[in-house]
């Protein structure tokens, strides 16, 4: 299966966070939309790996996402390393995505920093035909990303692009609350309250998203950025 557009991202809720109005518009466009979680999120203090696994599945209906898979690497111990790097090297060769996206560059929670590092690495060592890798007893053929971007999390990144969400706003909210135990959530008033269950934390997220928007001239907008510059075929392309 080839998709358009795959995201990499370290927990179960980081894409919803991060890109969901991106991940809907293009859905919606019709392009092929995977998401690939590379761990459960087992170390999260509320709710358990297997409560997360079932809230991701219903995100991904949500989002109107083509695959979403989880490699179940190490919450909090996965490593830039060989045994690492491959399961995502297989996953890159199997849904051959033109475009890549990713973690931050640096966050408050240091999975999202390394996140980025070894995703980056993995599409470059994608495309380099001497590492082998396998899927059902198979051999892949070498793949490279055309394009690999990182969403804006907690802590602010000056964005190299952002993108008009405005019109799938609400549709990405849905698709964060979908995570009932890890937001805030009435239900769940028993188990211990973190940063991002609280009721305000929804309102930095719409905050930021209100300010990249401004930049742009629209409500909502989502932040990006890159390590290569990034071109267009036309100044009339460029949005003031």
């Amino acid at each position: 299966m080839k998709l358009d557009i795959l995201v990499l991202a370290a927990h179960p809720d980081d894409a919803e966070l991060g890109c969901a109005g991106t991940i809907l518009k293009h859905a919606a466009m019709g392009y092929k939309v995977g998401v690939i979680d590379l761990t459960r999120g087992e170390l999260g203090t509320r709710g358990s790996a297997e409560i997360r696994d079932k809230e991701a599945a219903a995100a991904a209906e949500i989002l109107g996402l083509t695959v979403r898979v989880n490699l179940s690497l190490p919450d909090g111990f996965f490593e830039n390393s060989r045994e690492h790097q491959l399961p995502i090297i297989s996953a890159i060769r199997q849904y051959r995505p033109e475009i890549v996206i990713t973690n931050a560059y640096h966050d408050r929670h240091p999975d999202h920093g390394r996140a980025n590092k070894i995703v980056e690495e993995a599409c470059f060592l994608s495309g380099l035909r001497k590492i082998t890798t396998e899927i059902d007893g198979a051999g892949q053929t070498e793949w490279r990303p055309k394009q690999v971007l990182h969403f804006i999390q907690d802590r602010y990144i000056h964005p190299d692009i952002v993108i008009d969400v405005t019109e799938f706003w609400e549709k990405k909210i849905e698709s964060i609350y979908a995570y009932g135990s890890q937001f805030h959530n009435p239900e769940w008033e028993d188990e211990p309250q973190t940063y991002i269950s609280t009721p305000e934390f929804i309102h930095v997220i719409e905050a930021r998203a209100r300010e990249f928007g401004k930049s742009i001239g629209v409500k909502f907008a989502e932040g990006f950025t890159s390590l290569n510059i990034l071109g267009v075929n036309s100044l009339f392309d460029l949005k003031p």
